[in-house]
């Protein structure tokens, strides 16, 4: 790879053992899925998907923000269409992977990004890391995220944090049945570590076995209901009122 193409590049892969880590890297519009950066991450994923010496994959991110969601620069000039198409097949990959995925959450998740997280096998974020699901608040639903997020949070939890778009931390994640544990900044590192080193004294059909009987139900849901899900999320992104209120949030900056 030349010096240009590592510049330009928005989601790294670094291998250490048996573990695989994918990172985001898209400062600019922090780490948001953009077109490109929803490319490249399918493309690392399925690289370690197929890796015989891969038997866990780490989902990681750089700087304050694991993920923004949905680009919305792009979304307001292009629409949705085939942006929430290609979420919702990133989703159902992460999903449907042999190897267990391990989120290490490490900022602010907002939207889309949670969809990912609840993707994730095991989900480990810092305390003050802040999730919401925004979408209200700009005239759009968490629609094709709810393939994954809902099955994860109790019913009263997904009820007030969808309706609301509040502002929620670690701890009350772990609560809300979305991330497995929350921990302080300084122990992020040694805890995906300490999950990643258990995860991977499994046996490569052990793990490819069991995580099918985990995700049967959860593939099921998303096979059924994605059409659905993105055709409501396109039309929402399209909609007068949606793209005014993007447009006010591209103005005011982030």
């Amino acid at each position: 790879m030349t010096d240009a193409a590592a510049a330009a590049e928005l989601v790294h892969y670094d291998l250490d053992g048996a573990v695989a880590t994918v990172t985001l890297d898209s400062p600019h519009n922090r780490n948001a899925l953009s077109r490109q950066l929803v490319t490249e991450l399918a493309e690392r994923l399925e690289r370690a998907e197929v890796d015989a010496d891969v038997r866990v994959v780490v989902l990681a991110a750089t700087g304050t923000v694991f993920c923004s969601g949905a680009d919305l620069s792009e979304a307001s000039a292009e629409g949705m269409s085939a942006g929430v198409q290609a979420i919702v097949g990133l989703q159902r990959f992460v999903v449907g992977m042999s190897k267990p995925v391990v989120a290490r959450v490490q900022g602010a998740v907002r939207a889309g990004g949670i969809g990912l997280v609840a993707a994730s096998d095991v989900a480990v974020a810092v305390r003050g890391a802040t999730f919401a699901f925004s979408e209200v608040k700009l005239g759009l639903a968490p629609a094709v995220i709810s393939l994954t997020v809902l099955p994860r949070l109790t019913s009263r939890a997904a009820a007030y944090t969808f309706l609301s778009g509040e502002v929620f931390n670690g701890d009350d994640a772990v609560a809300a049945g979305l991330v497995t544990r929350a921990v302080s900044p300084d122990e992020l590192d040694e805890a995906v570590g300490q999950v990643c080193a258990s995860l991977a004294t499994g046996a490569p059909q052990g793990l490819r076995e069991t995580k099918a009987l985990l995700a049967r139900d959860l593939l099921d849901r998303i096979d059924a209901r994605a059409d659905d899900m993105a055709a409501l999320s396109a039309r929402l992104f399209a909609s007068d009122e949606a793209r005014e209120a993007m447009t006010a949030f591209l103005t005011r900056g982030r």
